[in-house]
């Protein structure tokens, strides 16, 4: 299933979602410059959308623990 119009071929698992069926974030790029957030166990339940910068400030404050 296509989620945000992207193709399912083109989401990437964080580094941080094992392989041991807990938490699976994924990401992408959207076409008008935006990040597509999904979880990777259930692509029916769509993604989120977020700014560039928005989700690099919140990527940077969970790397160092302000999160």
């Amino acid at each position: 299933m296509a989620r945000y119009g992207l193709p399912d071929s083109a989401w990437v698992k964080s580094s941080y979602s094992g392989d041991n069926g807990g938490t699976c974030v994924e990401t992408q790029p959207t076409p008008d410059g935006l990040v597509a957030v999904g979880d990777s166990k259930d692509r029916s339940l769509g993604a989120h959308t977020f700014g560039r910068e928005q989700w690099r400030t919140f990527v940077t404050a969970v790397q160092d623990g302000s999160l």
